[in-house]
């Protein structure tokens, strides 16, 4: 007979057993985890799993737990190059849970706790494994705090573009499309998992520290200051931005009642001044055509020329680096909508975003004396679109909804022909249907993720009638140019 004292440690080494003559040989490993089992009670927590098998970014987000808010707390010295954090991360246990892994790049970690207890913590690569000193039951919600510092990293892309922490003149750009923001806090780094958060940032006096949400506050000693942002909304990590520099913050109340915060930064206002003039009434056309705005607040973030190498629908306000034209404005804002209320499941789903957001800029010129959607559709189709042949090809390199990999999400495919699946939707159904459906899509997803298999089957269910199976097959996932527009 094995009897037990007390209850199980959940972590450190297996409990001596007692009751057992000494010239007894040692447990099997495996009867003795069973012994350990039927004294506990209970199941011990097995780790949360490294990534979430994403199909082009396999090692990104993690397995276990499921988090609902970030609380971080940075400062940064732009002279010496140099951030300090504390992340606190609080979720829910999906299961029980002796070790868990966060996505993070870079710097060094100073201390991990885990509920106010010190924790041990290893890396590898990107990945930081916390093992809790006890094991956490699955429904549990806990709290994570890691402090880290160092020099925050720039990432480069599968397609060669730069993320992470962007370092400019003044300050720094803090973007994540697709796995950057585990350069400047650790998280679970993929689009699945959304949450909220609270971003204070601290920086010298005279600069200014822009991210997303609303503004929480603004203090200053001791010659820096420190500006606090709430987001209250779900957010996919990927879409959270910090902007540090001398920018011109100003607020506008528009005709919905919702705020709009711009921040331009002071080289680009006046070569900024006449598109950001337009932004409320691209807000308002989109919200006509789109249906409620899905967030407390909009804006715009316009850096440095120069400050990163494209535009980003950073949730709230966008990130353009250096004055933006019309057409961007549009797209970047339209995403607000598709792309970060509606979040793609997988990287896979990219089209979703972007092809949704490059049809906004087709429908704004078709409303405003350019060119129609069909147009632009026949254009496209017939190679005439754009002077360069090669770039007239590139749409059919791949299916819009089978990206052929990591470096190509953002690739022509995805945006310009996954527009032309939606004009061909429009085409089958007509207007009132298809503003029915893409009014319904962003509302039936409000703030969650979804999948292009999710959507294929809402279409089809707004239009019960109607056959797809062609749209699907020949311009969603077929290889090459469809034999017929």
């Amino acid at each position: 007979m094995v009897s037990c004292r007390g209850p199980p440690r959940r972590r450190g080494p297996p409990r001596r057993i007692t009751g057992v003559t000494r010239s007894i040989r040692p447990l099997p490993a495996v009867l003795l985890a069973v012994v350990l089992t039927a004294c506990s009670g209970g199941v011990h927590g097995s780790p949360g799993g490294q990534g979430v098998r994403d199909p082009y970014f396999p090692r990104a987000g993690n397995g276990g737990y499921d988090v609902a808010h970030y609380g971080l707390t940075l400062a940064y010295d732009p002279g010496r190059h140099r951030l300090t954090g504390t992340a606190v991360i609080t979720a829910r246990a999906t299961q029980d849970l002796s070790a868990f892994d966060l996505d993070f790049k870079g710097m060094t970690v100073d201390g991990v706790t885990v509920e106010g207890n010190g924790a041990r913590w290893n890396r590898a690569g990107q990945e930081l494994t916390v093992r809790p000193r006890s094991d956490l039951e699955r429904g549990e919600t806990f709290r994570t705090t890691v402090r880290y510092s160092g020099t925050p990293e720039t990432l480069t892309d599968p397609d060669g573009s730069k993320e992470g922490w962007l370092r400019t003149a003044d300050g720094a750009l803090a973007l994540g499309e697709p796995t950057g923001s585990m350069a400047w806090f650790p998280g679970n780094h993929h689009p699945s998992d959304k949450a909220t958060y609270d971003i204070a940032v601290t920086v010298p006096q005279g600069l200014t520290a822009v991210s997303n949400g609303e503004p929480a506050g603004e203090t200053t000693r001791n010659g820096r200051t420190t500006f606090s942002w709430h987001t209250g909304q779900p957010m996919a990590s990927y879409v959270a931005m910090v902007a540090i520099g001398h920018f011109d913050l100003t607020r506008t109340a528009l005709k919905n009642g919702l705020t709009a915060y711009v921040a331009v930064d002071r080289t680009q206002t006046e070569a900024s001044r006449q598109v950001l003039a337009q932004l409320p009434d691209i807000m308002e056309w989109e919200e006509y055509n789109f249906g409620p705005y899905p967030f407390s607040s909009t804006g715009a973030v316009v850096g440095p020329e120069g400050s990163a190498g494209y535009a980003l629908e950073t949730q709230n306000r966008p990130v353009f680096p250096g004055a933006p034209e019309t057409g961007t404005l549009v797209h970047e804002l339209a995403h607000q909508w598709y792309g970060d209320s509606v979040t793609p499941a997988s990287w896979r789903d990219m089209w979703l975003n972007e092809g949704f957001a490059t049809y906004a800029e087709w429908l704004w010129r078709e409303d405003h004396g350019g060119q129609t959607a069909q147009q632009t559709f026949d254009q496209l189709y017939r190679g005439d679109y754009y002077d360069d042949p090669e770039q007239s090809k590139a749409i059919w390199a791949y299916p819009p909804a089978k990206p052929s990999s990591a470096a190509h999400i953002s690739d022509s495919p995805v945006y310009e022909r996954g527009a032309m699946v939606l004009q061909k939707i429009r085409q089958t159904v007509g207007d009132d249907t298809f503003y029915d459906i893409i009014q319904g899509w962003a509302a039936a997803r409000r703030h969650g993720n979804a999948s292009t298999a999710d959507f294929t089957a809402y279409v089809q269910k707004k239009a019960p009638h109607k056959d797809f199976g062609p749209i699907w097959r020949d311009w969603l996932y077929g290889d090459g140019r469809p034999e017929h527009p």
